[in-house]
């Protein structure tokens, strides 16, 4: 089953803009050695776009989003991250690009939707087989055995010191 999409950038300053991304950005990544970085976005999410079939029959095209533009691209001009143009309303959200090294036009928006939920991915053991994400309620279940165990013996107790009492 499909559970997220991985995207590439292809670019003639591979080091500076995995540095960016990196810096600039400040996007999480894993050092997976030899200079590579794979940045773990929490989120993703796709759209299709209608094409001027004239000039173009189709493509496709990275986004960064964000929940505030005006704060991000803000954030990002005090970083040094410079922006081709004003954030501008485009219907599925508010819209800006910038430039990475490389050549790298990026767009970055602020969607319009509510985003779905993020769901933990099932985690599996050394064998490779799936096994139960401790979830809220799973840990709250697995706890319940041992609270009724100790409001036993706490009952005990209390009924051992109200007989000794008598």
């Amino acid at each position: 089953m499909i559970r997220g999409l991985h995207g590439l950038f292809y670019s003639s300053q591979a080091e500076e803009t995995r540095a960016f991304m990196r810096d600039k950005l400040r996007l999480p990544f894993t050092d997976v050695g030899q200079g590579w970085l794979i940045f773990d976005l929490p989120e993703g999410d796709i759209g299709v776009h209608p094409t001027d079939e004239s000039t173009h029959t189709g493509g496709h095209d990275v986004s960064f989003y964000c929940d505030d533009i005006e704060g991000t691209v803000a954030d990002l001009r005090a970083r040094g991250v410079a922006f081709d143009g004003e954030v501008a309303d485009q219907g599925y959200g508010y819209v800006t690009y910038f430039t990475m090294p490389g050549d790298i036009r990026v767009q970055l928006y602020e969607p319009k939707y509510r985003k779905r939920a993020s769901r933990p991915k099932p985690a599996r053991s050394a064998g490779g087989a799936k096994r139960k994400v401790a979830t809220p309620a799973r840990r709250a279940a697995a706890r319940r055995p041992a609270k009724k165990a100790a409001a036993a013996k706490k009952g005990k107790a209390r009924a051992s010191t109200k007989a000794r009492k008598r």
